[in-house]
C-alpha cells in the first residue's frame, strides 16, 4: 500500500503562478495574491479531488511516468469524484510520449450493447436505471495505456486508489451536498441508498466515506487485470445487476470490447499546434474548426470581453455545433468530412458570419427539418519530468450515471446511451438533434463533447487542458484557448475568466457573466446584435490545466476553483 501523507505547500496549491515569457503567459503578475510561483517540480497532476491529485503524484514521486500517475489518477477519482470518476464508465486519454514522441489517443467510450436498436427509447423514457447503461470502457482504456506506455507494475497504480476505497477519506463540503441531494432523488435504487447513504442523517464535510466493496473491485483489478472485469467475476456481476433490472449487457458484451488506439485530429492557431480528440468525440474536431474561424479575424483590435470579440466567438461555436450535429459520429460506422479541419473550409463559412448581426441557427443547415416540440464529466491533467504529457477527460455522462451501483462491487454504472440521438430525424429548437449519424446500432459508440486538449509550440507541448460540461465542454475549451493564445491572459485569470456557451440550437448564449453587473453593457451589445442571452446564472465546466513556459520549460499547474480542484506535484 503507498502510504499517502499529508501535502505539503510544495506539493499541493489550488492556483499556481509563473512569469509572462515570449508572448504566452501562463501566470498573473509577480504581485499576484491568489498563489505562489513553485521551486521546479518533476510532475504535476491537476484534477477536481485533491486526494486522487495526490494519488497521481505519489505515483510519479515512485519514479512512475505521466501515463502511470494518469490511471492512478483515474482510479482514485472513481472513489473520491463518484458523481463522474468512474470504472462504469469510459473517455478519452490524449497521449504526448515526449518532445520527440508521436501523440496518440486512446478511445475508451462506453458502446451500445448488441441488443440496442435505433428506436428503443421512446420520447419521455426515463434517462435513468439500467436500459440507458453502455459497455463500459474505462478499464479497458487505462489497461491499453499502461500497456503502451506505463513503467510502474499495475499493483503499484492501483493502490492508492484500494487505500482509499477501504480507509475512506473525508468527503469535504462540495461531496457532503452531492451525496444528500443524491440520495434525497433516488428513493427508487436501493443500492445506490445502501452505498452512499449514510447512517443517522445527512452527510456532513468532516464525514468519512468507505467504500469496502469497491475497495475488493479494485483489489481484483490490481491482482487479475481487467480480465477479472470484462470476463470474470466482475463481469458476472455486471450481468447479475443487468438481468435484474432489465439492462441490455451480456457476458459477450463485456468480453467483445476494445479500447482502440486513434490518431489526434490536428490542427493550428496563429502560431501553435492543436491537438485534440478525435470521433467518436467530436471535441477535437469542433474546438480546432471553431479556431480555424476565429483565426479568419483580427481579434486583438478589440478588448477580449468587447461586444465585437464575443460576438465572433459565438457564431465560430454556433458553426461549429452545427457540423457536429450533421455529420459527427462512430467513424466505424459514418463516414466524416475531412473539410472540418482546414483553412479553406473555415474561411468559406468566415464569409457568411456578419460582424456585426447573429445569425439565426436554422439558416445554417436548411436542409434539416425542424420538429415541433413534443453533465457529468470530469477531467484532469499530467506531466512528468520528462514532458509527457497527458489530457485525459472520462464520464458517466450524468451526475452519478445511471444511478444503478454494481450489487457487490460498489461501483456505479454510466448511462451514457442517452448520448445517443434517441428519435431519428427528430431534431428542435429546443437542441434536441435527431441526424443520422449519432444514431443508435449494436456496437456503436456514442458522440462525445470530451476535448482533451493539447497545444504545442515549436514542437514542445505548453498547454494541457479539458473540462466536463456536456455539449458546453468544446465552448469551455475554446475560450480558454482564446483567452491564453490569442489574449495572452495568464493561466489562472484565463481559466478563472467567465465562460459562455453557444451549441446551435437551442439558439441562445448561456453565459457565466450574464448576471454580473460588471458584464452589463457586454449583455446590452449581445442583444442589440440580435443574440439571445440566457439570464439564469450559470457555472460551466472545470478546466483543470498545466502551462509549460515555452522558454524555461518551468510547469506551472491551475486547478479550476469551480469545482475545487486541486494541484499536486512530486
Amino acid at each position: 500500500m503507498l502510504n499517502i501523507t499529508p501535502l505539503s505547500r510544495r506539493q499541493f496549491v489550488r492556483g499556481v503562478t509563473a512569469s509572462s515569457l515570449g508572448g504566452l503567459c501562463f501566470s498573473r503578475p509577480t504581485n499576484a495574491t491568489d498563489g505562489a510561483q513553485q521551486a521546479e517540480p518533476k510532475g504535476w497532476v491537476v484534477s477536481d479531488s485533491a486526494p486522487a491529485s495526490e494519488a497521481g503524484a505519489e505515483i510519479l514521486r515512485r519514479g512512475g511516468n505521466a501515463v502511470d500517475a494518469a490511471v492512478a489518477t483515474a482510479l482514485a477519482l472513481a472513489v473520491t469524484l463518484p458523481e463522474a470518476g468512474n470504472l462504469g464508465g469510459g473517455g478519452f486519454m490524449l497521449i504526448r510520449p515526449g518532445d520527440d514522441g508521436e501523440p496518440v489517443c486512446i478511445d475508451y467510450r462506453e458502446t451500445a450493447p448488441a441488443k440496442a436498436s435505433a428506436t428503443m427509447f421512446s420520447p419521455g423514457e426515463s434517462r435513468l436505471g439500467h436500459k440507458v447503461v453502455g459497455v463500459p470502457g474505462t478499464p479497458r482504456g487505462l489497461e491499453l495505456a499502461h500497456q503502451r506506455f506505463g513503467k510502474l507494475p499495475r499493483k503499484t497504480l492501483v493502490e492508492p486508489a484500494v487505500r482509499l476505497a477501504a480507509e475512506g477519506f473525508a468527503v469535504g463540503p462540495r461531496l457532503a451536498a452531492n451525496l444528500n441531494q443524491l440520495l434525497a432523488s433516488s428513493p427508487d435504487f436501493a443500492e445506490l441508498r445502501r452505498v452512499f447513504g449514510k447512517q443517522g442523517g445527512d452527510w456532513l464535510p468532516d464525514d468519512r466515506l468507505t467504500q469496502p466493496e469497491l475497495a475488493g473491485t479494485l483489489q481484483q483489478l490490481a491482482e487479475r487485470g481487467v480480465a477479472a472485469f470484462y470476463d470474470g467475476p466482475i463481469a458476472e456481476q455486471i450481468v447479475a445487476e443487468m438481468q435484474r433490472g432489465g439492462g441490455l449487457i451480456t457476458r459477450a458484451d463485456l468480453a467483445s470490447y476494445q479500447a482502440k488506439l486513434r490518431k489526434p485530429v490536428r490542427g493550428s492557431y496563429r502560431e501553435f499546434e492543436i491537438l485534440g480528440a478525435p470521433p467518436p468525440s467530436s471535441g477535437g474536431i469542433a474546438t480546432i474548426e471553431a479556431l480555424n474561424l476565429l483565426e479568419r479575424f483580427d481579434l486583438r483590435r478589440h478588448d477580449r470581453w468587447s461586444g465585437r470579440t464575443v460576438h465572433l466567438l459565438i457564431e465560430a461555436l454556433r458553426r461549429a455545433f452545427c457540423d457536429r450535429a450533421r455529420w459527427l459520429g462512430d467513424p466505424d460506422f459514418v463516414e466524416i468530412p475531412q473539410r472540418f479541419l482546414t483553412k479553406e473550409y473555415a474561411e468559406r463559412l468566415a464569409k457568411g458570419i456578419d460582424p456585426q448581426r447573429a445569425t439565426p441557427s436554422e439558416r445554417l443547415a436548411p436542409e434539416i427539418e425542424l420538429r415541433p416540440e413534443g453533465t457529468e464529466t470530469t477531467h484532469f491533467s499530467v506531466i512528468d519530468a520528462q514532458g509527457m504529457a497527458v489530457a485525459n477527460t472520462y464520464t458517466l455522462e450524468h451526475s452519478y450515471g445511471s444511478r444503478v451501483v454494481v450489487r457487490g462491487a460498489g461501483f456505479l454504472l454510466n448511462n451514457e446511451m442517452t448520448d445517443f440521438n434517441w428519435q431519428p430525424g427528430v431534431t428542435n429548437r429546443r437542441g434536441q438533434i435527431g441526424t443520422p449519424a449519432n444514431t443508435i446500432a449494436p456496437g456503436k459508440r456514442m458522440l462525445s463533447s470530451q476535448s482533451p486538449t493539447l497545444v504545442l509550440r515549436d514542437g514542445r507541448v505548453v498547454l494541457i487542458t479539458g473540462s466536463p460540461g456536456g455539449r458546453t465542454i468544446i465552448s469551455t475549451v475554446v475560450g480558454l484557448l482564446v483567452n491564453v493564445l490569442e489574449y495572452g491572459m495568464d493561466l489562472q485569470s484565463a481559466v478563472d475568466a467567465p465562460r459562455l456557451h453557444h451549441g446551435w440550437f437551442p439558439d441562445v448564449v448561456q453565459s457565466e457573466g450574464a448576471t454580473q453587473a460588471a458584464y452589463a453593457d457586454l449583455v446590452k451589445d449581445l442583444r442589440g446584435r440580435g443574440h439571445a442571452i440566457d439570464d439564469k446564472p450559470h457555472r460551466q465546466g472545470s478546466a483543470n490545466s498545466i502551462g509549460v513556459d515555452p522558454r524555461t520549460r518551468k510547469v506551472y499547474a491551475v486547478a479550476d476553483r469551480r469545482r475545487g480542484g486541486a494541484a499536486a506535484s512530486d
